[in-house]
């Protein structure tokens, strides 16, 4: 199902009009260096649109947690890198909002470009306060959000600019959207969705709503604890839930046939990547003992079920991905969804993270940018970011 909102192209002509763009730069830094620009190069069919037909265009983003003003969270980083990929000078402003700002703003003459300062620096960002995304709107003549990653977010850049000037979607929105949709919408069968990660409680809507959609529901990682514990085994010092073991009943009682749990599984003495580890089935798991990945025969179970798939939609590791002893499980899942001939639409930190150490990247169909609100779509919400947007 295509996106129903008005699209970039909506907005034309763009001949000398300042486009003012809500981009998700939130790219990771170390020591001020970015150590994968995934999200700044999505940008780019976008931004060269707008380029390309006249227009100057005016960035901004927000980037981690500051609390107030924290250089070391500085986007300038990012204006370095945007300019090497743009392959023309990007100018930045030290402030997303002011005099300076604004002047920075009005100069810019077609074809030019300026990233402004991370949003988050100001309070009133995450706050929606009208004032503040007015200023935002001032420094615009028109208005596109390509932020999939900011979209369940009712924020200033995203929702407040909306109601001050002409405003429709990025190529990247749209393009998120549609895939989404489709899975939710208009799925192909088999549909094998994939549900992984730490906590039960964060994926109970997501697979509440999968679950009439889907032909097989394949769970994975801390969550899958639970479940296990629902159905009367032991789980050690493994994380369980208990408040949702109730839910993981009924979820058992109703749908078992399309739930796939873990059959074996490696445990291991300490949460650590160093620590003794076994393989064990689900019912031999030791006192003191925790689950930090599935096992070698729920891999193969998992990866033959993705086999005759004609539609994969995955979100959340297999395992405690982060160490490296543990990260099989979910290495072997990246490699079944991207040998399958199924589309396949990814969404999720760790599940974006697990098809790149793989190196099956460019064998996925659809990679999505923003995890939580790839997440919260999954559920059936409506995003603040996406319902802001007008009809076509």
């Amino acid at each position: 199902m295509a996106l129903n909102k008005k699209t970039i192209p909506d907005l034309q002509p763009l001949q000398g009009k300042r486009v003012l763009v809500r981009v998700d730069f939130n790219v990771p830094l170390k020591n001020g260096t970015i150590t994968d620009d995934t999200r700044i190069r999505a940008a780019l069919p976008t931004l060269e649109f707008i380029l390309s037909n006249g227009a100057s265009a005016v960035l901004m983003s927000h980037l981690g947690r500051p609390k107030g003003v924290d250089l070391s969270q500085s986007l300038k980083p990012v204006s370095v890198r945007l300019s090497e990929l743009l392959g023309k000078p990007v100018k930045f402003a030290d402030d997303c909002i002011g005099p300076v700002t604004s002047e920075a703003a009005q100069a810019l003459q077609p074809g030019g470009v300026l990233l402004l300062e991370n949003l988050r620096f100001h309070k009133e960002e995450e706050k929606n306060d009208p004032n503040f995304a007015k200023q935002l709107a001032a420094l615009g003549d028109v208005y596109v959000d390509d932020a999939f990653g900011s979209a369940h977010r009712a924020h200033a850049s995203v929702e407040g600019v909306t109601h001050f000037l002409p405003s429709a979607a990025g190529f990247l929105m749209e393009k998120e959207i549609n895939f989404l949709s489709r899975v939710l919408e208009n799925p192909e069968h088999p549909l094998v969705a994939i549900l992984g990660g730490a906590k039960i409680s964060d994926k109970l809507p997501v697979i509440r709503n999968l679950l009439p959609l889907a032909d097989v529901l394949i769970i994975g990682g801390g969550m899958a604890n639970t479940f296990l514990k629902a159905e009367g085994y032991e789980m050690g010092d493994s994380l369980v839930e208990s408040e949702s073991i109730q839910q993981a009943r009924e979820l058992l009682a109703c749908c078992s046939g399309k739930l796939m749990l873990p059959v074996d599984v490696v445990v291991a003495d300490a949460f650590k990547n160093d620590a003794r580890s076994e393989v064990v089935s689900v019912g031999g798991v030791m006192p003191g003992w925790r689950i930090l990945d599935i096992g070698p025969h729920t891999a193969g179970h998992y990866i033959n079920a993705l086999r005759d798939a004609k539609m994969i939609v995955w979100n959340g590791p297999m395992g405690v991905f982060e160490f490296p002893r543990f990260a099989a499980g979910t290495t072997e899942v990246a490699k079944g969804v991207a040998s399958s001939h199924a589309i396949s639409v990814i969404g999720g930190g760790d599940s974006v993270a697990a098809v790149e150490k793989a190196g099956v990247a460019d064998q996925i169909t659809h990679i999505s940018t923003g995890g939580g609100a790839s997440l919260e779509f999954l559920e059936g919400k409506t995003l603040p970011g996406v319902a802001a947007l007008p009809d076509k």
